[in-house]
Parts: structure tokens; sequence; C-alpha cells
């Protein structure tokens, strides 16, 4: 009997020869609109099937995961999984995989840097005022911001897109700092001039910081609070395209507000779709709709990749890129 899967979007349009693969492999159910599932909705559909294929906007949580009685896998379509109960998942032998693919990698760290460029040089503000009419000529004293090169970039995470932010800043003239639970290779880190230091260090030092940790409750929720924010520079740039929650946005609408910090760029929000109260008034703050991952390459290339892990996890074989790989029997 083929196995049952559940997908919680309709990605087709998306995946192509992968979604054929799954229709001819899997008695193959999809929720029909582009929105996210009511989770009494999802709870009922998961009953019966052995894989799941669900997105970040999913909360897969413990009742969610007990209600699968026949799970096999939960395949989502994103790199971060703060969204799953993986400790509820690996109790009862429920592989849970992700999709950390290089072209997502590229894709956000190629945003990040559109954001630090867009709130260090007011290209937002200045596409506002142009639109508005509020543009009525070149003036010296005009839209002036921060230069970049010959300052001093700090990268809060070394992992793929970490690395693939600090490949981009190559002829930047930058001074690189990183900080990270785990150091980099030292042929990595001279071939990249990157410096490894506590996260106190490169809050002090650094005139640029972007985010780029998973959301991890007991270790990276609230990463930047108010204790870390004081330790910034009154002229920094904070950019978070990692998950919202790593930053205390009350806290960050304060600093921003009273010019404590110079300004922010977020994709990401901690209690997305909504950014915290106060956080759209400001001008020294540019704020995207979670977009970072929204390269072509990448909105293609990782849901095959999670329809690939869902098919493998749902015949009963270790899916390529199983996040709790404790569960694999050697």
């Amino acid at each position: 009997m083929k196995p049952r899967v559940f997908i919680t979007r309709d990605i087709s349009e998306l995946t192509g020869e992968a979604w054929k693969l799954a229709k001819k492999e899997c008695e193959l159910d999809v929720f029909p609109y582009n929105s996210t599932m009511p989770k009494n909705e999802l709870i009922e559909k998961v009953k019966d099937k052995e894989g799941i294929l669900v997105l970040a906007t999913d909360s897969i949580d413990k009742a969610v995961i007990d209600a699968g009685r026949n799970l096999r896998v939960i395949a989502t379509w994103s790199q971060g999984i703060n969204h799953i109960d993986i400790e509820a998942a690996t109790s009862r032998g429920i592989f849970v995989t992700n999709t950390p693919s290089e072209a997502l990698a590229t894709a956000v760290a190629e945003a990040a840097w559109g954001l630090l460029l867009a709130v260090t040089r007011l290209i937002v503000i200045g596409d506002r005022d142009v639109r508005s009419g509020l543009f009525s000529g070149w003036g010296p004293l005009d839209y002036i911001g921060p230069q970049i090169s010959g300052k001093t970039l700090g990268i809060v995470g070394l992992g793929k897109v970490g690395k693939a932010v600090a490949q981009r800043a190559l002829g930047w003239n930058l001074r690189l700092l990183y900080t990270d639970i785990v150091a980099a290779e030292s042929e990595l880190e001279k071939e990249l001039n990157l410096e490894r230091v506590s996260l106190e260090t490169l809050l002090k030092e650094s005139d640029f910081i972007t985010l780029h940790v998973p959301l991890i409750v007991r270790k990276t929720y609230h990463l930047i609070g108010e204790r870390e924010l004081r330790l910034m520079k009154p002229s920094a740039y904070l950019v978070n395209t990692s998950r919202g929650a790593v930053i205390d946005e009350k806290a960050l609408v304060t600093f921003l507000s009273k010019k404590r910090i110079a300004g922010a760029a977020l994709d990401v929000y901690e209690n997305e779709p909504l950014p915290t109260e106060g956080l759209a008034e400001l001008d020294n703050v540019v704020l995207t709709p979670h977009l970072a991952g929204g390269s072509l390459l990448a909105r293609t290339e990782a849901p095959i990749l999670a329809i690939k892990n869902l098919l493998a996890g749902a015949k009963g074989e270790v899916p390529p890129n199983a996040v709790n790989r404790e569960l694999i029997r050697h």
C-alpha cells in the first residue's frame, strides 16, 4: 500500500517533477488554500498519515504530533525548525527534516546585505519621498548615511548563511568579527579575514551587526535584549534575517526611538506577521515581509528537497536531511 502523506500548502507549481513523483508514489492529500491551515483541521488530517510536509508558518506541537498515530516523518520547507516540537517527535521515533540548501543560504545572505544598504543609505526613505512628491531636488545635507567600507561588520552565527554573508564582504575593506559556539576552521578564518570574538565584544566593536542563528528557546530566544543593545555603539545598525524572537522587539523599539542605536533592518518578527507596536512608525528601521529566502532558485530548490525528505521518510527510509539524526540506526 502506498504511504499516505499530507501537505499543508499547494506547492505543485514550484516543484514540477518532484510533485509528480509524490503523486505517483503516495496517496497525496493537500490543503488547497494559500493560507495557514487551522490547527484543528491539521490535527484531523494528520491522524492517518505516514508523512506530512509543512511550512514555517505551521505550528507542529505535541498535540499535532500525538494525533499522527502513523507518522514517520515531518518534513518542513524551511531551514529553521523552531515551529516543530522536536522532542515530542523524537520520542515517537518520527524523523524531522529541514531544507538547508545552498541556494537558500545565498538568498538570505544577499537579502541581509540588501537590508544593510537600505537602512544605512536611507534608500527606503528616499523612495518614499520621491513617490510622495517630498523630493524637491538635491541638497548637500539631505539623505546622508554612514559609509560601510572601512568599518566593522559583526556576524552572529557562522552557519551557511553567516559564511555566505562573510564571503560577500570581501572587497568592502571591512573588519569582520563573528561569534559562534563552534570556531570556524582556521583556513576559512584566514580566507575570509574573520576574527572570532565573544558576543559582548562583537556588540561593542561592530558598526553593523547581522544575525544568523536558529531560534532555540533556551539559547537564542531574546539573544539580543536590553543588555545587549546597551553594548552597541549609538552609531551601530542591526540586521535580522534569522527569526524574530532572537530580538526582544520591545527593547529594540525603545533603543531605536531614543536613537540609542542608529537603525535596524528586520525581515522577521517576534510575533509574525505583526511587528511590535511602534516599529512601523520609526524612520530608522526598514521592515520587509519575510522575503530574505525569496530568490527564484531558493523557492524552487528548497520545496523539491522537502518533498524528497517527505517521500523517503514516509516509505520508512532515512530522509536526506534528518534533523534528529539520533533516530538513525546503524
